[in-house]
């Protein structure tokens, strides 16, 4: 349950077009090891589906990788050959996109969908690929599972179709998933199911999950550890426990105070203050310092630290002034 099977080193990537340039990631860095979900969470643009994409090498044109490495099985995977490549992705490590509709083809029905990760991957024939897709669809939830394998996706609600997803990621049983924002398109009554099928995965096959999310909901729910995304970087790292608790990193604390609360003395959502900033170059300083309360002159004058672990702290936070105040 300890050994890492899938390791980020100082990734650092950036977008070129001819109108602008954005820095996505700098030197990121983290572990996910088997049977573990690690979650990782941050606003929007904060550049987590960045990271999950460069797993499996799907980044666009546009994106130029500065530094860094992913590795799999100690094989870095920005390094293979397309050739090399190919025996990994979809079966090795599978990703369950956050569009379920838009991550299927329109004018294919699912059963031949399902079966084509099969015959791509396996020496099986047509036939037996279609009965084995029947079955993969009946596995991960689907009534009438020979009927939705004749159906196409517009027919198809996307709690649905985000169930084919996952049942195409699965199908060869990977040991590694990359789920970005899987439930976000979904009500909650489905996105719960979702939830507790990758639990699943986890518990009965030891397959290692990356989630990427938005939602400190999910992380409560489904995290081993958690990586908490600002700007390009992590700012923070560390179990859900310790992180849902006592938050060190301005950010995280900030983040964790705007959730509602059963009870809660404040009768008024908090927000944080500003906005993320644009990251049209590489940070020199601290990119959270428009919008810290706890900022000190040493955050405007060198360029903010790497994740360390203060004395006290059971995880690691990349700041100069860490919170010490346990959450209620």
């Amino acid at each position: 349950m300890n050994e890492s099977i899938v390791s980020v080193r100082d990734l650092s990537i950036r977008y070129r077009t001819r109108e602008s340039v954005t820095y996505a990631t700098e030197n990121v860095s983290f572990d996910l090891r088997r049977g573990e979900i690690l979650t990782i969470v941050g606003e929007s643009g904060s550049g987590k589906s960045t990271v999950g994409a460069s797993i499996l090498r799907l980044l666009p044109g546009e994106a130029d990788v500065l530094s860094g490495e992913v590795t799999f099985e100690g094989r870095n995977i920005l390094a293979l050959q397309e050739k090399e490549l190919r025996p990994i992705r979809g079966r090795r490590i599978a990703m369950i996109f956050q569009d379920p509709v838009a991550g299927l083809n329109p004018v294919i029905d699912i059963g031949s969908q399902v079966a084509e990760m099969l015959t791509s991957h396996l020496e099986i024939g047509k036939k037996e690929a279609k009965a084995r897709a029947v079955q993969i669809l009946r596995d991960v939830g689907l009534r009438d599972p020979e009927r939705i394998a004749k159906s196409y996706p517009f027919q198809l609600s996307g709690g649905m179709c985000q169930r084919v997803m996952i049942g195409i990621a699965t199908a060869l049983d990977p040991d590694v998933i990359v789920a970005d924002e899987p439930t976000s398109a979904l009500d909650v009554t489905v996105q719960a199911q979702i939830l507790h099928q990758l639990d699943q995965l986890r518990q009965e096959r030891g397959t290692a999950i990356l989630l990427i999310t938005h939602d400190f909901g999910v992380v409560a729910q489904m995290a081993d550890e958690v990586a908490v995304m600002y700007a390009g970087r992590i700012v923070e790292s560390g179990s859900v426990r310790d992180m849902l608790k006592s938050p060190l990193h301005p950010y995280t604390h900030a983040l964790l105070g705007t959730l509602p609360r059963v009870g809660g003395a404040h009768s008024h959502l908090r927000q944080i203050p500003g906005h993320p900033p644009e990251m049209t170059e590489p940070a020199e300083r601290c990119p959270f310092i428009p919008r810290c309360s706890k900022v000190m002159n040493v955050c405007r004058q060198d360029p903010p630290p790497r994740l360390t672990q203060p004395e006290g702290a059971t995880h690691q936070v990349a700041c100069y002034n860490p919170v010490w105040q346990t959450l209620d």
